[in-house]
């Protein structure tokens, strides 16, 4: 009797170890899901920064031009709305052109653009600007002097008409004007500027049908601008001011 009592201890001891030990392995597991759980809410709650359209941005506009000119706004969405490609650095718009028109808070996505061919003129003119090609020759050109990237002021030599007749003068037409193109080495050839109204557009059609152009380059910085008005022969040998 007392043998089979041992047994049965022994049995009950064994099988409440097997019982303690399962329910730790399950407490285990149980703790394990739930850790896993809450890092998947964490992580769908979790936002990005992207990029998104403050306004409508048409087709053609260039990446630089929206990054300069304040037409996106960085949101933060949640992981579950960011939308394929989405842009989050406001670099990755430079030498790209929109393919498509892209809508008030639509994201910037990657389909939405293609990198524009080096030297494209349309990623250098937003809004009012116009690119116009001015023929120079080298003299007035300052053959060599001048490139892409630099600025120049252009002045404008014509003959005025008045009580005493005709009268050559010199006068600035534009200052600051950047050039976009040059021909290569500079010198004699087409000059592509950068103008920023239809008003010198305008005046600068007119200036070279009739007249001679000449460029004065810049400096790159600090440049200063002097109005002095029109030079004639009176204001070189008399003295005499400027006519304004």
């Amino acid at each position: 009797m007392v043998e089979i009592a041992q047994n049965l201890f022994t049995t009950r001891r064994g099988s409440l170890l097997i019982r303690a030990a399962a329910a730790l392995v399950a407490g285990v597991i149980l703790l394990v899901y739930l850790h896993a759980y809450r890092n998947s809410i964490n992580g769908s709650a979790s936002t990005v920064s992207v990029l998104v359209a403050k306004n409508l941005i048409p087709k053609g506009t260039p990446g630089d031009i929206i990054g300069s000119s304040d037409q996106f706004q960085v949101a933060e969405l949640p992981k579950s709305q960011i939308q394929v490609g989405a842009l989050t650095d406001p670099a990755t718009l430079s030498g790209r052109i929109a393919v498509a028109d892209i809508y008030p808070n639509q994201q910037l996505t990657a389909n939405y653009f293609a990198y524009a061919a080096p030297g494209t003129l349309q990623t250098k003119i937003s809004g009012a600007d116009r690119a116009m090609d001015v023929s120079m020759d080298g003299e007035h050109g300052m053959v060599g002097q001048v490139g892409a990237g630099d600025h120049v002021d252009i002045y404008w030599g014509a003959n005025r008409v008045g009580p005493n007749g005709s009268q050559p003068i010199i006068k600035l037409l534009m200052a600051d004007v950047p050039i976009l193109r040059a021909p290569l080495g500079g010198g004699s050839g087409i000059y592509t500027v950068k103008l920023i109204s239809a008003r010198q557009v305008s005046a600068m059609a007119f200036a070279a049908d009739n007249g001679v152009l000449w460029f004065a380059l810049r400096p790159a910085s600090g440049a200063k601008t002097a109005i002095l008005g029109a030079t004639s022969l009176q204001t070189l040998l008399a003295g005499i001011k400027p006519v304004r």
